[in-house]
């Protein structure tokens, strides 16, 4: 039996999916499921059954004899929300309580880390542990994921596997109940269908021109074929912590342009100020050192931001609309 946690939300629910193709299909979903914009992500996976975040740890209890994997993926994502108390329940101390559990009853763990906690990226985009206790995310949601590495590599006892995988900025099927923080190909999609334009952020620093702001964006099938590595390796791979992007930062006229041309439209770019709640806090430029995760053996290449952007486009956003 295999847990996904956060199995209604973006990455978990295409992981499950995922699952399902490679013929898993005694997995236990776990999410908050009374968001009716998320059914969508979930209601066809075939699954032996559905339990609520809040009931999760009593129920790993009483079954823990049947479980030998678990895909922690479920967390508070928003970049844009201040209140601590909220991430340091939801993101740290139920991730903390998750993980103990592994450890009494001998489970491995895959844990969903960000790259959110390089901040600035003054230290680079490095995995290695040594810089963890150094890093300074800019905002609370980075700030949660960042306590829970250290935390977790400051433990004496670990499950007998964990991998605490750093996501960069994933795009795919299955965020359109995101919101604001859905990725910039979907608001691109939508944005291009309402008005025939896309709206980029302008650069407020003298060092990027306006567009030229870069993200490692990685696709979600992607973060999936690295999710089934490491647990299919769980016996031969070193635990700890590894980048989950595509090893390569691209601009987001990149990304907006190649999402025009998947629309078969030609681009229309209209520049605007970032807003004022994350100026301060908005990062110009990431991309995964993926060095550690290629020493483990991992040697599929990435899909090219064009090509998945492409395949959304066509195959799922299109369909959809």
């Amino acid at each position: 039996m295999i847990i996904v946690t956060g199995a209604a939300g973006f990455i978990g629910s295409r992981l499950a999916g995922r699952l399902n193709l490679d013929n898993y299909n005694d997995l236990v979903l776990v999410d908050d499921f009374s968001s009716v914009d998320k059914t969508a992500n979930y209601h066809q996976i075939k699954c032996s059954q559905k339990v609520e975040r809040t009931e999760f740890p009593q129920w790993l209890r009483e079954n823990e004899n049947q479980v030998q994997f678990i895909f922690h993926l479920g967390a508070r994502t928003d970049t844009t929300e201040q209140d601590v108390e909220l991430f340091n329940a939801l993101n740290l101390n139920y991730s903390k309580e998750i993980w103990n559990l592994c450890v009494e009853f001998g489970i491995a763990l895959i844990y969903a880390s960000s790259a959110a906690t390089y901040g600035d990226g003054a230290l680079g985009y490095s995995d290695a542990h040594e810089i963890v206790e150094d890093l300074k995310p800019l905002n609370p949601y980075g700030a949660s994921k960042n306590d829970f590495d250290k935390w977790a590599l400051q433990q004496s006892r670990s499950p007998y596997f964990y991998s605490g995988l750093k996501f960069f900025n994933v795009f795919g099927p299955n965020e359109n109940h995101k919101s604001r923080m859905a990725s910039v190909v979907l608001h691109t999609y939508r944005q291009v269908n309402e008005t025939g334009q896309m709206k980029l952020f302008r650069s407020h620093r003298d060092d990027y021109q306006d567009g030229h702001q870069t993200r490692d964006f990685v696709y979600v099938d992607d973060v999936c074929d690295v999710c089934m590595y490491m647990m299919h390796h769980r016996l031969t791979v070193k635990s700890g912590l590894y980048n989950l992007g595509s090893g390569k930062g691209r601009t987001f006229l990149d990304l907006v342009k190649a999402t025009f041309y998947a629309m078969g439209r030609e681009p229309h770019i209209v520049f605007i100020d970032t807003p004022q709640d994350i100026r301060d806090t908005y990062q110009y430029f990431t991309e995964a050192d993926l060095s550690k995760l290629r020493e483990t053996g991992y040697t599929s290449e990435f899909t090219k931001l064009e090509d998945g952007i492409e395949d959304y486009v066509k195959n799922y956003l299109d369909k959809l609309k």
